[in-house]
């Protein structure tokens, strides 16, 4: 997927939100802008994922997802997925925002969230990236 050329760089969310990719070839990076862009706070989901945010308006500006033709690669048995780990170091009530947002449209679109149960009282929060609708416009 490294390879990736982008024949449409836009679509409309199932919400509604233009959607704007920007996707730098030789960094192996794409940029999801979900509608006008504007100054924001970085979240780092992962260690290759990171949700820009306006918090006062509680909403997604962008995700940025590092190494996607990593993130993006089909394995054996589905999609990779990488465990959310940086969300703990958060203040509980930016936490809340931030998973309130990745479990939304358009956020959901692209970005999908799972549990691995590692215990019967331990969870551990997992993403994957959703290419399906990134492959439509590829």
């Amino acid at each position: 997927m490294s390879n990736l050329k982008l024949q449409k760089n836009e679509l409309i969310a199932r919400d509604g939100t233009p959607v704007r990719f920007v996707y730098d070839t030789e960094a192996d990076i794409l940029e999801i802008f979900f509608g006008e862009n504007g100054s924001a706070t970085g979240i780092e989901l992962t260690d290759q994922m990171i949700l820009r945010i306006e918090q006062k308006q509680k909403r997604a500006l962008s995700l940025m997802l590092l190494h996607f033709s990593i993130l993006s690669e089909q394995t054996e048995y589905g999609p990779r997925s990488f465990p959310i780990d940086k969300l703990e170091r958060l203040p509980a009530d930016l936490r809340e925002l931030v998973l309130g947002l990745v479990t939304s449209l358009p956020v959901s679109q692209f970005l999908k969230l799972s549990q691995f149960q590692i215990s019967p009282k331990e969870q551990m929060p997992l993403a994957y990236v959703e290419s399906q609708p990134i492959a439509m416009y590829a």
